[in-house]
């Protein structure tokens, strides 16, 4: 164990999911620290879920989106994975000294722009300024509630069940990299950041039951995601290199810099695991939305490689997919 906090301890990856269970869950108690987008919480008579999570991001804004989009809608979507409508948002801001007002006006506007496309509310908040030096310009925390009106997805998996994503993979971290590094080669390149709650209410609506397992794969993407799903089970996971959906931009600077898009941040993705039945109608039904146009059954559930995930190449080889000790990019989300 590190006796210091490395950047790999926020990557979503080995460290991240070592500090949590083993030092944070230790002290806290696995009661107080949720390895799941959201606790449900059962107050009176409904359920609720509730999440929260702060966003540091270099730089502030992105082809796409920004701080303030992405703090709505990745809120927004971890309330949804676990299915529930979103209600409520919580805003809390850390200010550097010397922030330009003009700066945090525009960051506001988003928040407020975006709240309302997800047709939810901002109701309480805090803020703080910190000396010059202490933070990146502006540090965004929110937190959500939803009512929870579909029964979590959190099913027993089997064999063959398939795995979905609802569209390409990688925008978001190649895009803020690319952006940060003002690499001149990848305009096209955008954020995926957009709130998913409507398409997966769509989902679990017209197929209850059939959804056995949701998250969206923000920190550590597609890869790490899988393994945590499969972590301890006594199957594997296998992923078709020839479908997966990227963008050609993606594809490209992935290529150019050696960067493997399974593990790029998303913020406008969500992985579905589903019975084998349901996903033939599952995938035209997200095609219909706006967020699931390049949907695509990417993977199934299979009986080797226990507590494994592996890409099947183009070439019929397989390569596995650990989970990383650090990831390949530095802060995104």
């Amino acid at each position: 164990m590190n006796d210091r906090i490395l950047m790999g301890h926020g990557s979503g990856g080995k460290l991240m999911f070592e500090l949590i269970t083993n030092t944070i869950g230790e002290i806290l108690g696995s009661r107080s620290v949720q390895m799941d987008d959201s606790a449900i919480l059962v107050p009176g008579s409904e359920k609720i879920a509730f999440t929260t999570d702060t966003y540091t991001i270099t730089p502030l804004f992105f082809p796409g989106g920004d701080i303030g989009t992405l703090a709505v809608n990745g809120t927004v979507n971890d309330l949804a994975v676990m299915g529930a409508t979103p209600l409520y948002l919580s805003c809390g801001l850390i200010l550097e000294e010397g922030l330009e007002m003009a700066l945090l006006k525009k960051v506001l506007l988003s928040i407020k722009k975006a709240s309302d496309a997800a047709g939810v509310r901002v109701v309480t908040g805090d803020t703080k300024v910190v000396e010059k030096g202490s933070v990146d310009k502006l540090f965004v925390n929110t937190s959500g509630i939803g009512i929870l009106e579909h029964p979590v997805p959190r099913k027993k998996l089997e064999v063959g069940d398939q795995i979905i994503i609802n569209g390409t993979i990688g925008d978001h971290g190649i895009s803020v990299m690319a952006q940060r590094s003002g690499l001149s080669f990848t305009r096209g390149l955008s954020s995926d950041c957009a709130p998913l709650h409507r398409l997966i209410a769509e989902v679990m609506r017209e197929f209850p039951g059939s959804v056995k397992f949701m998250r969206d794969a923000t920190r550590g993407g597609v890869a790490s995601v899988m393994n945590e799903i499969i972590q301890k089970k006594p199957f594997g996971a296998v992923l078709y290199e020839e479908r997966f959906p990227l963008k050609n931009e993606v594809k490209g600077v992935c290529e150019i810099l050696g960067i493997d898009p399974l593990y790029a941040a998303n913020e406008g993705k969500v992985i579905m695991i589903v019975n084998k039945e349901a996903a033939a109608g599952i995938l035209p039904l997200m095609k219909k939305n706006r967020y699931g146009k390049k949907a695509a059954v990417i993977g199934e559930i299979i009986d080797q490689y226990p507590s494994m995930v592996f890409v099947e190449t183009l070439v019929k080889g397989r390569r596995m997919l650990p989970l990383l000790i650090e990831d390949q990019l530095p802060r995104i989300c």
